[in-house]
């Protein structure tokens, strides 16, 4: 049995800049990390790897150089890496993409069967979350949303326990496999690849599968496939902060001072 893991090769937030002009993003000179959430989606599987000896597949949807995001699953241990790349997926919204991981994780039941899909609950590139639900959906997978803890798995019985992070509250579920789970940060701390691991993945195999592989219908997959297309990026217009009295001198002033602006400005009712 195998764990297939989908994770995403997304820009760097913290450096991510919008270009005035054409409302998109800076693309050159940033730098690309796995999306985060995702590592944890690795180093979940990676756990059951050790615990039962499942295989693990990672895949990852991109451009050519997201083999990079690839190997890195490779040096932290997965036993198969495979990269979706094809010009005929680019412009993908989460349908279109959840259309082909869906054909490639069809494609490695094939070879053996899948117990569980695993992703981070989101990219901090998109933030839809959508990908993994659309996935389950598609393979008509149980789907385990917001796992913050694998508290069983019965192989016998073949049934997973886990619990899910809700608003205020915890929430435990008992599924059939095989299923689909996104998880999040509370999950685990990823580990970190070792030397010797490192060096093996630089050159072991990332296979590429193209559309004449998935063998997917054209008008499903990439921007012909995506219902929803992004119209506009913009770097919301903040007002520039102030800065009120001295609060360190004179602090019953300076209250005073804050009240009587929050009034000003209808912010404050009395």
């Amino acid at each position: 049995m195998q764990i297939v893991v989908c994770i995403k090769q997304v820009p760097d937030t913290t450096q991510v800049q919008i270009d005035p002009v054409t409302n998109t993003l800076v693309r050159d000179g940033i730098p690309f990390i796995v999306n985060p959430y995702d590592t944890h989606a690795l180093e979940a599987a990676l756990q059951l790897k050790d615990r039962f000896g499942f295989r693990v597949a990672a895949i990852s949807m991109g451009p050519p150089n997201a083999e990079a995001t690839l190997r890195k699953a490779l040096a932290l241990g997965v036993d198969e890496a495979i990269l979706l790349s094809d010009r005929v997926f680019g412009g993908a919204d989460t349908l279109a993409t959840s259309n082909v991981l869906t054909r490639a994780i069809q494609r490695l039941h094939e070879q053996e069967e899948v117990a569980l899909v695993l992703c981070g609950k989101q990219t901090i590139d998109g933030d839809t979350a959508q990908v993994g639900p659309g996935i389950a959906s598609r393979l008509g997978y149980n789907q385990l949303t917001l796992v913050d803890k694998i508290q069983q798995v019965d192989l016998l019985s073949k049934k997973i326990r886990v619990s899910r992070k809700l608003e205020g509250r915890h929430e435990i579920v008992e599924s059939p496999l095989p299923a689909m789970l996104t998880v999040v940060r509370e999950l685990n701390h990823p580990r970190y690849p070792t030397v010797p691991m490192r060096l093996e993945a630089l050159d072991a195999e990332v296979k590429v599968w193209n559309n004449e592989v998935l063998k997917l219908d054209v008008n499903r997959i990439g921007l012909k496939g995506s219902p929803t297309w992004v119209s506009k990026i913009f770097s919301p217009e903040r007002e520039k902060g102030e800065i009120i009295g001295d609060g360190l001198r004179d602090p019953i002033g300076t209250a005073s001072m804050l009240l009587d602006r929050l009034i000003s400005k209808d912010l404050l009712a009395i």
